[in-house]
């Protein structure tokens, strides 16, 4: 039978204060308990720890070994443990945070300059990229992720979403005309972005679905480049709106068949199950279900 670390820690306690009565007092336990769990840790060590009558305390010669042994270890786990439930409250230390490249130095770019001028006693550590990262690996404390997770070791929170839109250079909708149907598509050169290989598409009015299996001309795992080749007339594309919304505004692209849109592209903040967010983490959480809610594009509204 293994002794276990609550029954080690009310024998190192029990020796400080030198009494039985003590250490249940200290601890908040019944005398009775702490009687019952020190004989058991005894039989689970096989020898007799503590000498005891109702005037005498002191030690057996295997007691006296067993406390020399690992209170100093005790010690260190209490420093580390409270050092660790500190650290936990404090806003000031280390947060390393992961997030999609192209949501991150996109629309959400000022997010992070306001968040570390608002804090600039944290430690912000981002790390971009288009992989899903191991969050338990990678020590990292709250990450930003497009889609729910099937991972069931984390725990998600859905910050918003977006729509994703056809869209085209006025260029390139001049020289190959314009399609008018659905159907007209796949007689147009695509660009596709390969998380969105298949086109899901849905008639905003009548609710009508068709999925698309389009005929790529380009296939590319990076927005930012999908992007720019439409915006340099190499085709039609389904992109995020948030990836579009500048460009539109600006006239570089044009939505194509604006009554059909394509799969929402949902925002989670997500963060391991069974660990604690430190208060770093939870504030940077809020802030960016504050910041996310503030921008039309990722509610869906655009």
């Amino acid at each position: 039978m293994k002794s276990s670390y609550d029954d080690l820690a009310l024998f190192v306690q029990i020796v400080r204060l030198r009494s039985l009565q003590a250490a249940a007092d200290y601890l908040g336990l019944p005398a009775a308990t702490v009687t019952r769990r020190l004989k058991r840790l005894e039989a689970s060590l096989g020898f007799q720890l503590v000498r005891r009558s109702a005037r005498h305390f002191s030690l057996t010669g295997e007691g006296e070994v067993y406390y020399a042994s690992y209170a100093a270890l005790f010690d260190e786990l209490e420093q580390v443990s409270a050092q660790l439930s500190r650290d936990a409250q404090e806003m000031s230390g280390p947060l390393r945070v992961s997030a999609p490249t192209n949501l991150a130095t996109g629309l959400l770019s000022p997010m992070w300059t306001d968040f570390m001028k608002a804090h600039p006693e944290v430690r912000l550590e981002l790390m971009l990229s288009n992989r899903t990262e191991d969050m338990l690996q990678q020590r990292i404390d709250i990450a930003l992720r497009i889609g729910p997770q099937t991972n069931s070791g984390l725990y998600q929170k859905k910050l918003g979403w977006v729509r994703t839109r056809l869209v085209a250079s006025p260029e390139y909708l001049a020289e190959a005309g314009e399609p008018v149907e659905l159907e007209q598509l796949q007689q147009h050169r695509l660009a596709v972005f390969k998380q969105l290989g298949r086109w899901r598409l849905q008639h905003q009015s009548s609710g009508r679905q068709v999925t698309l299996h389009p005929s790529a001309t380009s296939t590319v795992d990076d927005l930012t480049l999908v992007k720019q080749f439409v915006c340099d007339g190499l085709g039609i594309s389904l992109l995020p709106a948030n990836e579009i919304q500048r460009p539109v505004q600006e006239g570089r692209l044009k939505i194509v068949l604006p009554e059909w849109s394509g799969p929402e592209r949902d925002i989670y903040a997500v963060w391991p199950d069974g660990r604690l967010l430190n208060v770093r983490a939870r504030r940077l959480r809020d802030f960016m279900q504050d910041y996310i809610g503030r921008q039309p594009v990722l509610q869906g509204r655009c």
